[in-house]
């Protein structure tokens, strides 16, 4: 009970495609869960590290900041 080379070919190729799109969807999932806990910088958070970094963070600085990191994030 061999099968021929077209149908192994074939096999593998299917399940090559089949382990991409669930890698993908895993992927997914998984960082979906990942920015939901642990969410990218808010304003609260610029405001304290500009405040560890010894800068007296005004409103002006921070809404500079943060539209640089939109944009930063938009380009890519």
């Amino acid at each position: 009970m061999t099968l021929g080379i077209g149908w192994v070919i074939l096999i593998t190729i299917i399940a090559i495609l089949a382990g991409a799109a669930l890698g993908f969807f895993i992927a997914r999932k998984y960082m979906m869960n990942y920015l939901k806990k642990n969410p990218p910088i808010n304003e609260q958070m610029l405001r304290t590290l500009m405040m560890q970094m010894g800068q007296k963070p005004s409103q002006k600085k921070i809404n500079q900041m943060m539209r640089a990191m939109n944009n930063q994030s938009q380009i890519k």
